[in-house]
């Protein structure tokens, strides 16, 4: 149904593993600390728990398509992926990620369809989804360029990306944000979770990755048409709307 190399049989639970995790698409500064570690409290932490509204909202956008066959990309612990199957209980949602640990997370959940897979170098056909969703994982692919590509490889002509992540807020935000970025966030997640690194990870990527027209003018650049960007809380998160290019 999928195509090669996988094919998803009627069995209502799957779960492949990659053999080697250290090849990831991902960057070298997030493999190189626990996968598990690194992303399972931050979005909560840095977010204020307020990343659960926002996973509806994606998923309010993506039932607004019609798809069927969807594909959540860095899936983590799920819960996106889990936003929009209960959204969209008779699509079929399957949710990828690079870390196996943070898949079993997701199959508590209730996620049927699970696979440890490489963002950059996905196990799926050409054009084998109606849509794809990835949430906060974009900024910790290896290029974004080709992690962009990647995910237009898989996608029908037509069909719908649409991503979700930590962007730095315009105007009067700006300052205050990026104060709590550096300097707050990094002690308070450290705190709470023991790994003071990741949180200073967290925030160079947040610093660094593109965000408003920029992000919206990448994801043109490869492969997608008629990007639109929605930021949400005065910009501290954005979600990027695009479609494949027919």
């Amino acid at each position: 149904m999928w195509g090669d190399p996988w094919r998803f049989e009627s069995s209502r639970e799957h779960f492949f593993h990659s053999s080697d995790v250290s090849g990831s698409g991902f960057c070298q500064e997030c493999v190189q600390f626990d996968c598990q570690a690194l992303r399972a409290d931050h979005n909560h932490v840095l977010s204020l728990g307020v990343d659960i509204l926002w996973h509806k909202q994606v998923a309010s956008l993506v039932s607004g398509f019609g798809a069927q066959r969807i594909l959540d990309v860095a899936s983590g612990s799920g819960d996106l992926a889990a936003a929009v199957l209960k959204k969209m209980p008779e699509a079929e949602v399957i949710a990828s990620d690079f870390c196996a640990p943070m898949l079993e997370q997701a199959r508590h959940r209730g996620l049927p369809m699970l696979l440890v897979a490489d963002g950059m170098q996905l196990p799926f056909a050409d054009e084998a989804f109606d849509a794809l969703t990835i949430g906060y994982g974009l900024r910790n692919m290896a290029t974004w360029d080709g992690a962009l590509r990647e995910l237009s490889r898989v996608l029908k002509p037509g069909a719908h990306l649409v991503i979700l992540d930590f962007s730095i807020p315009k105007g009067i935000l700006r300052g205050p944000y990026r104060f709590y970025l550096h300097r707050i966030l990094p002690a308070i997640g450290g705190w709470l979770t023991g790994n003071r690194e990741a949180y200073d990870y967290l925030s160079t990527s947040i610093e660094r990755f593109p965000s408003g027209v920029e992000m919206c003018s990448l994801i043109q650049e490869n492969g997608f048409e008629e990007a639109l960007c929605y930021p949400l809380w005065g910009g501290i998160s954005s979600i990027y709307v695009g479609r494949k290019k027919v």
